[in-house]
């Protein structure tokens, strides 16, 4: 078992299920000390700290980051995870819809990294890892809004690497595929023929299958461990081949 991370405080957001739980047990079995911050703080077992925090506040962001500090005395790791699904073309999201995704998807990722920023500068291996999608680099219908909210993860991304870089902070994203989650759960259950667009959404992606939460928690450790100091500004795909590949049907 690697112990990569040894000593190192690693925050996650959206860090009580899916991909986030995910990344958080993987930081943890990797020597991290991991702490949770969720807006709901269910059962979970990837971390040994967790913090209730809404990232559309700024208010109880500073008091999580806080609470953080308080209690380990540093941050060495930011996962910017948490995020909102949606679905529909322009036409089918009004404008409340369209401020409450981007407050979410971006500007959370704004409050928390602002918050935790002085710490992160103090580590002598900082890294911040954003949740994009491939949803930022290839059209998929019926993501207008989630797709230009991971749109703007994926520029943010690369303006914060720009940024931090030369302050000793790594700045890096990962881009999944469509994961199995507990949201592409709730989205199945919605719709008509469940099975049938499970095997959908499997089939867009090369490799046939959905993409496992483990698996994008493997790509999020590397970037996040001192072993990839040389790895900035990077979009990790995560997503069976969906961005690059063209395979010819069998």
């Amino acid at each position: 078992m690697s112990q990569e991370f040894e000593g190192l405080v690693a925050v996650i957001t959206g860090g009580a299920s899916g991909i986030g739980a995910a990344v958080a047990a993987r930081l943890k079995s990797d020597g991290a000390r991991v702490v949770v911050l969720d807006v709901n703080l269910p059962e979970h077992e990837g971390s040994e700290f967790a913090v209730q925090a809404d990232i559309t506040d700024d208010e109880s962001v500073r008091t999580a980051v806080a609470a953080v500090v308080a209690e380990y005395g540093r941050i060495d790791i930011l996962v910017n995870n948490a995020g909102v699904g949606a679905q529909g073309t322009v036409e089918d999201n009004d404008d409340t819809e369209w401020t409450r995704v981007m407050d979410v998807n971006v500007l959370g990722i704004v409050r928390v990294s602002r918050a935790a920023l002085p710490y992160l500068r103090r580590s002598s291996c900082a890294a911040i890892v954003n949740i994009c999608s491939v949803a930022a680099t290839a059209g998929l219908p019926h993501r207008a809004l989630y797709s230009a909210s991971k749109g703007a993860v994926l520029a943010l991304t690369r303006a914060m690497a720009a940024d931090h870089l030369r302050e000793g902070i790594r700045v890096n994203c990962v881009n999944p595929g469509t994961a199995d989650t507990p949201w592409i759960g709730r989205l199945l259950d919605r719709a008509d023929d469940p099975q049938h667009e499970r095997e959908e959404l499997k089939s867009r992606q090369p490799h046939g299958r959905l993409v496992s939460s483990e698996e994008v928690a493997a790509a999020v450790a590397y970037l996040a461990g001192p072993q990839s100091g040389s790895t900035v500004g990077a979009a990790i795909a995560v997503d069976g081949g969906m961005q690059e590949l063209r395979l010819r049907s069998s």
